[in-house]
């Protein structure tokens, strides 16, 4: 039964994403939102549990990617497009909305490379899939906590702009740093206490707001320890 359990978290994933498109095109995104962050939470620990149970297993890798597409490719496009169909002044405009499923496209692409790239498995090249979920969940929570930002969000030019951003993060030839420890001293460790302290901070004082600066923080240290231990 336990070698199981690793397959059956990832299915909640999967189901957590269907669940939440359907709460979307039922204009519930904070539901989306939310379930998007419970996938996310399935996502790490099925791994996790994998490696525990030693039931790591070539059908669970291929299961785990299918899972990320629906809840961090497809569900995140359909929030863009929800907010981005809120935003159009007028009909002939409503178009713009299918810009938001680049995500989507770009996402199964990075999917698709980190399952053939043997460079990361210690680490990522370009914005993890569950990474750019979350900032996308986090932004109906944002408008839900601070209305009086919904002009500076809710533009469908801002938002275009915004996904096509996201999606060539997600295949950038960079690499970033996973949080995955060896061994728990410091040394060694340095970036990815550094971030996991500062994000800690961020969230206690900024709630869901603190996700897109979080995300800069990421990328912005992952390019220092790129400089400080360059990738061979």
């Amino acid at each position: 039964m336990l070698k199981h359990l690793p397959n059956a978290m990832t299915c909640c994933n999967l189901l957590c994403g269907c669940v939440g498109i359907v709460a979307a095109f039922n204009n519930d995104l904070l539901l989306s939102s939310y379930l998007i962050v419970i996938a996310g939470i399935f996502d790490f620990f099925d791994g996790f549990v994998a490696r525990l149970v030693k039931a790591s297993s070539a059908i669970g890798k291929e299961l785990d990617s299918l899972a990320d597409m629906v809840t961090f490719g497809v569900l995140p496009s359909i929030i863009i497009y929800h907010l981005i169909l809120e935003s159009v002044p007028d009909l002939p405009s409503i178009w713009k909305c299918y810009f938001a499923f680049v995500i989507a496209v770009f996402s199964a692409l990075r999917l698709a490379k980190f399952n053939i790239d043997e460079r990361q498995t210690s680490g990522f090249i370009g914005l993890p899939t569950p990474a750019n979920a979350f900032l996308i969940a986090s932004i109906p929570v944002i408008l839900r906590q601070h209305d009086d930002w919904a002009p500076y969000i809710l533009n469908a030019n801002y938002l275009i702009a915004f996904s096509f951003l996201m999606s060539f993060l997600l295949v950038m030839e960079v690499p970033l740093f996973a949080l995955k420890f060896k061994g728990f001293g410091w040394k060694g460790n340095e970036i990815k206490y550094l971030f996991i302290g500062i994000s800690a901070v961020l969230v206690i004082l900024l709630n869901f707001a603190a996700m897109p600066p979080i995300i800069a923080l990421y990328i912005l240290l992952s390019l220092i320890n790129n400089r400080l231990h360059p990738v061979t």
